[in-house]
């Protein structure tokens, strides 16, 4: 089997931070990059010569359509999700290679990453469902989809940075439509890359649209009980110190109300 990262970067200087993951050689792996509002900037030599690397113009703007153009893209067998600000060894790589293949009923499969999120990875493996693990959350870049079985999977345009209002969640509602659709959805307790920088989760001052975002991910995977986990949300960003309660709290009701929004504006997103 062969592997394609969908690899999605933005701005003049996105393409110096792709340079700069030195990302590795492998056989049976190439590096697919939309690079969005690229500015007709030029390609550094130490790309523009890999074998390995093709890295394709996207002019329009908002990351979770960016996404979907590197989906797009990609014809491997298999489809890792990542960033621009990621490192990988070949060793990491190929683990996921091997574990598609020695799993031929996993259609997305999930991994660890080493991170400054407070993220409990389960300690064996274990299918995904709805309810996920207590205290598991996925990041976009620790996912990866059979293309053959779960290629039709896209982002929802209304969810992630530089969207119009909900600027998270697109990770969270990726995987939770993959499960809704039926697909077998696995974690894998395999270690994939390193993030060394502040995640959009993990801020200390989150913005409006991050805290919305939250809201509408609890209103999609809890439906029946949101009107009882938004104030607990609220409460634990207050307690934190990230957002005062009497402001999250709106914030996070005005998310939870978006969500039939998102599928009216983007039924072919969600399940």
């Amino acid at each position: 089997m062969n592997l394609n990262l969908a690899l999605i970067t933005h701005g003049p200087g996105g393409i110096r931070r792709v340079a700069s993951q030195n990302l590795p050689q492998v056989p049976g792996v190439s590096y697919i990059v939309s690079w969005q509002n690229h500015e007709n900037t030029p390609v550094p030599d130490s790309l523009a010569h890999r074998p390995d690397i093709f890295i394709h113009r996207f002019d329009t703007t908002g990351q979770s359509l960016n996404r979907n153009n590197s989906l797009e893209l990609c014809t491997a067998d298999i489809i890792l999700i990542a960033d621009d600000d990621l490192k990988y060894t070949p060793e990491a790589l190929l683990n996921v290679i091997s574990t598609f293949e020695e799993h031929p009923e996993v259609d997305l499969a999930t991994f660890r990453s080493i991170n400054d999120c407070k993220t409990a990875y389960p300690r064996e493996s274990v299918k995904l469902k709805s309810h996920l693990p207590r205290n598991y959350s996925v990041s976009t870049y620790e996912m990866a989809i059979r293309r053959k079985t779960a290629g039709a999977l896209r982002f929802h345009p209304e969810l992630g940075l530089a969207s119009p209002s909900l600027h998270g969640g697109e990770d969270e509602a990726f995987l939770l439509t993959a499960i809704k659709r039926g697909l077998h959805c696995r974690f894998f307790p395999l270690t994939l890359c390193v993030h060394d920088h502040p995640s959009t989760g993990s801020k200390a001052h989150p913005t409006d649209a991050n805290i919305r975002a939250a809201g509408c991910i609890i209103a999609l995977y809890n439906p029946w009980t949101a009107v009882l986990r938004l104030p607990l949300k609220a409460l634990r960003l207050h307690r934190s110190k990230r957002a005062n309660f009497f402001r999250a709290l709106p914030l996070l009701i005005s998310g939870a109300l978006r969500t039939p929004r998102l599928f009216r504006r983007g039924k072919e997103y969600l399940w």
